[in-house]
């Protein structure tokens, strides 16, 4: 696999621009069962959250899986073999877990949330607004709102998908405009961020791009990319 690689020198803003992707090129829709493949047929990545409105406008409560009895669901939540709910985890529905999706201790979800196959939210971590495709993780202190998620997607601890400009305007991506005032990002399949990175409202990050811990980065950036965030670190002796 051949890599793009860019290099952040004690920049704490980094941006990168290409065209734009599609979510035909973010996601494999074969991949995604066929309710989860209807939302990404649309011809810009922030339009997949209006198709996750309606989705999850019908839901009814529907328990398969587990939902631990320490949980506090408020409004529908579906949860299919498999899937499972964990202790002390707060969900204020409509919310779909399909089978094998986790939600772990701690875990806020606020809808409409959908969470493909095998997807996982884990401890402290908050979701609002959010698709997350199947094998997809926020294990770990993170926030994921307004967003997209592709499959197998793994967002290291405490990373931060920003949804909402500090003043409220529309949100743009390379100037053009989404008619939104909160999209947070969207992530192609197998995109890996590290602990603590940062993506500003509106990112649109390509298949298999690996972002490194520390990063802050925002607009469109292409697929197999690597971006690293490098500050400069000095080592003294103590006097």
């Amino acid at each position: 696999m051949r890599y793009n690689t860019f290099a952040l020198d004690c920049i704490w803003l980094w941006r990168y621009t290409c065209d734009m992707l599609t979510p035909a090129q973010l996601f494999e829709s074969a991949l995604a069962p066929d309710e989860l493949a209807a939302l990404l047929d649309v011809e810009f990545p922030w339009e997949v959250l209006a198709r996750l409105d309606a989705f999850c406008s019908g839901l009814t409560d529907l328990r398969r899986g587990t939902v631990h009895p320490t949980a506090i669901v408020e409004g529908p939540l579906v949860v299919m073999e498999g899937a499972e709910v964990g202790p002390f985890s707060y969900l204020t529905g409509p919310v779909f877990l399909f089978p094998g999706a986790k939600i772990g201790h701690g875990a806020f979800l606020r809808g409409p949330v959908v969470l493909g196959p095998h997807a996982h939210v884990g401890h402290a971590t908050e979701v609002k607004r959010s698709l997350l495709l199947g094998g997809a993780k926020a294990p770990h202190f993170n926030y994921v709102g307004d967003s997209v998620i592709g499959h197998d997607v793994n967002l290291g601890a405490g990373v931060k998908l920003a949804n909402f400009k500090t003043f409220g305007d529309e949100i743009k991506v390379e100037g053009r405009g989404t008619g939104l005032r909160k999209f947070g990002a969207a992530l192609g399949d197998g995109v890996s961020i590290g602990c603590n990175a940062v993506t500003a409202p509106g990112t649109v990050i390509g298949p298999r791009t690996i972002v490194y811990q520390g990063a802050a980065v925002r607009g469109v950036i292409e697929a197999d990319s690597i971006v690293k965030f490098r500050p400069e670190i000095t080592t003294a002796k103590r006097t």
